[in-house]
């Protein structure tokens, strides 16, 4: 890049149409599985597919996992190009059959088809943002990213609702089609001019890692899927708690599990944060309609001011740039999102006004958007051209299963808590996990003057 390049904002040229374009794919992938929620109960009466219900959300969460490891794999052998245009595919394969589906099972197949894809697009769009975006750009990028993120869920659920009442729920799908393909192709310009630097030497094929990715969507699968047994549905969860972690090992840089300075500690943190935030969202408007008999509609509202302040934090993050420290922003976020899990427990536990818990989710809100942004920018600062690939889809797995592990547990804990008090057992666990994020949280900086090429290198078995 060009001195004139780098200084350029994201919306300029020669910027403006690949950030238009990144943008978007990332905003039509959230707004699909933000839609999809609020139309999966009409889609289940009409394809009689109650039994799928649960398989219709964990499926692409556990394709996704393997998606992101090929897609990062990919890339770093050949880079980003055909990978984000696989990816973009095999999203918009999975949309059709959705969306022209006629079982259950079909609509199913379809998901785990999106799911692949849209897991393989989110890293081939990280790896895409370190070829052709200068650092001093990433933190804008990021941001851009993370109000990409945000925003559907302000709009998805209602825009969802009002296509699936006015004309069909299969419209909620085919809809999204004609709206990929140009973001697409806003993208192909700088996927075609960005600059490559080819890896020091040949990254082989990583079928050892491939074959993990699939056990740990499995293992996903499975504890998702625990309750539903009957009499060994806690052994079940223990066996695939422990291979989740057996599988994850060697998807995430070396030292990640026990958080060893610097990258290691920022991939735990980011699944950490989203462990402890999703893990405890879900349950927030559920404790409204029970508790505080707030009607559905408006519980779901009470998180707006939670997105408002992700994206208001994003963009804060982003313009103040490197005058709020990458490690500062982490440890403040980490500590907003202890602060509004804790006053979501005593909330519950203490039957104090749910004014405190709404407001206090805006803090987490608000911690999450300072720390999603950094947290992707820390991980490229930290990579090489050989690994960009490789740390990419570690965070993304990191975040992925995080959440998916963090809301499986919560499950199990709802319900061995029925008797009691279960709320006050699902907050009381996921501010657990946001205490061990903010302990680890200072980790993520590297010591001065060490050198962080050790730190983002793979575990020695993954390119077997």
């Amino acid at each position: 890049m060009t001195s004139d390049t780098s200084t350029a904002g994201i919306l300029r040229r020669p910027y403006l149409l690949a950030t238009v374009g990144a943008c978007a794919l990332v905003f039509l992938s959230a707004f699909e599985s933000l839609a999809v929620t609020t139309i999966m109960p009409l889609v289940s009466r009409d394809l009689d597919g109650a039994t799928l219900y649960a398989l219709a959300f964990a499926g692409p969460l556990a394709t996704g996992v393997m998606g992101m490891v090929g897609a990062g794999n990919w890339s770093d052998r050949r880079g980003p190009a055909a990978p984000l245009y696989a990816s973009v595919a095999l999203f918009v394969a999975g949309l059709l059959i959705a969306g022209t589906a006629g079982s259950m099972e079909v609509l199913v197949l379809g998901r785990l088809v999106q799911g692949l894809g849209g897991g393989a697009m989110t890293v081939a769009l990280y790896v895409l943002v370190a070829r052709v975006y200068p650092p001093a750009l990433h933190p804008k990028i990021f941001a851009a990213f993370a109000a990409s993120w945000v925003i559907p869920s302000l709009v998805g659920p209602f825009a969802a609702g009002i296509v699936a009442q006015l004309s069909s729920w299969h419209w909620v799908f085919l809809g999204v089609v004609g709206l990929v393909v140009p973001a697409l192709l806003m993208v192909v310009p700088a996927v075609r001019g960005m600059t490559s630097e080819p890896a020091t030497e040949t990254v082989p094929w990583a079928f050892g890692r491939m074959g993990w990715a699939a056990l740990a969507a499995l293992t996903v699968l499975a504890l998702n899927l625990s309750a539903e047994v009957p009499g060994v549905g806690g052994v079940i969860a223990v066996v695939a708690l422990v291979l989740a972690v057996v599988a994850v090992r060697p998807l995430v840089p070396r030292g990640t599990l026990v958080a060893h300075r610097g990258l290691p500690s920022v991939i735990l943190t980011r699944g950490l944060a989203s462990a402890a935030f999703f893990g405890a969202e879900v349950y927030l408007p559920y404790l409204l309609t029970e508790q505080y008999a707030f009607t559905p509609t408006f519980a779901g509202l009470t998180l707006t001011g939670a997105a408002l302040a992700w994206a208001g934090a994003s963009a804060l993050q982003g313009r103040l740039g490197s005058k709020l420290p990458d490690a500062l922003a982490v440890k403040i976020g980490a500590a907003l999102v202890l602060v509004a899990i804790v006053l979501a427990l005593v909330t519950a536990a203490l039957a104090l006004p749910a004014a405190i818990a709404i407001g206090g989710w805006i803090l987490a809100g608000g911690g999450m958007g300072l720390m999603y942004p950094r947290l992707s920018v820390m991980t490229l600062a930290l990579s090489t051209p050989d690994n960009q690939g490789f740390n990419s889809a570690a965070m993304s797995i990191s975040d992925s299963l995080g959440g998916a592990l963090a809301l499986a547990a919560t499950g199990l804990v709802f319900a061995a808590f029925t008797t009691t008090n279960p709320f006050g057992g699902v907050f009381a666990l996921t501010a657990v996990i946001a205490v061990v994020g903010l302990v680890i949280a200072p980790r993520v900086a590297t010591r001065a003057g060490a050198s962080t090429t050790r730190e983002a290198q793979p575990e020695p078995s993954l390119h077997k």
